[in-house]
């Protein structure tokens, strides 16, 4: 065989070997590029599932603060109208019983106006959230009530709201104003009661916190 011929041989018999190395670095490259746009799809999907949650979590931060204003932007206006409502308790707590009895019709009729006017005024803060606080009975809870003195007295349970000075007003979860209270001392202490949900601040506090 000549020379010519060998080589001829030798090159088609090396042919497929380089073929079938072609066809293995070309698996590889496909498996690397398989690889690589697996990785990038994960990817995606985890900026899709982090945009979706920030997404979901400032759609109820935004449902949160809107309810918020709605339910205290009358916080300034209610508790200036807890000044008049203060003014018409007042003005009614001067009206003794001999006063209504010897009264004419034109002065009972003013004080029944005065009358309907606070039940009017408070009708319409509830209306707007605003709650009373009338402790009364009730034990002393430095969340709601404000202690402005104590009243030994060993027949009620200590720390018992026994008289209310000042009557205290809520709007939402948060303290519109305490109630003034004074509280008794010297009697059996109260037995232990589950604890209640702690409200907001003062909605004044959170306003200057703001």
């Amino acid at each position: 065989m000549s020379d010519q011929a060998k080589d001829e041989s030798v090159a088609e018999e090396a042919a497929p070997i380089e073929t079938e190395a072609e066809a293995a670095s070309a698996q590889n490259s496909d498996y690397e590029a398989l690889l690589k746009l697996m990785k990038e799809n994960e990817e995606l999907k985890d900026r899709a599932l982090r945009a979706v949650a920030e997404m979901e979590n400032l759609r109820r931060r935004t449902a949160r603060e809107v309810q918020d204003a709605r339910t205290y932007a009358i916080s300034n206006f209610a508790r200036d109208m807890l000044t008049v409502s203060d003014n018409l308790r007042r003005a009614l707590d001067t009206v003794t019983d001999e006063v209504r009895a010897s009264a004419g019709s034109i002065v009972a009729g003013l004080i029944e106006g005065v009358e309907m006017t606070e039940r009017s005024m408070h009708a319409t803060l509830e209306r707007y959230g605003v709650r009373k606080l009338d402790p009364a009975g009730e034990k002393f809870d430095p969340n709601f009530h404000q202690a402005m003195f104590e009243v030994p007295n060993p027949d009620v349970p200590a720390n018992t709201v026994v008289q209310v000075v000042q009557t205290g007003y809520s709007i939402g979860d948060r303290v519109l104003r305490p109630a003034m209270v004074g509280v008794s001392t010297g009697g059996p202490k109260q037995a232990p009661t589950s604890a209640p949900a702690e409200p907001g601040p003062p909605d004044g506090a959170a306003e200057k916190d703001a």
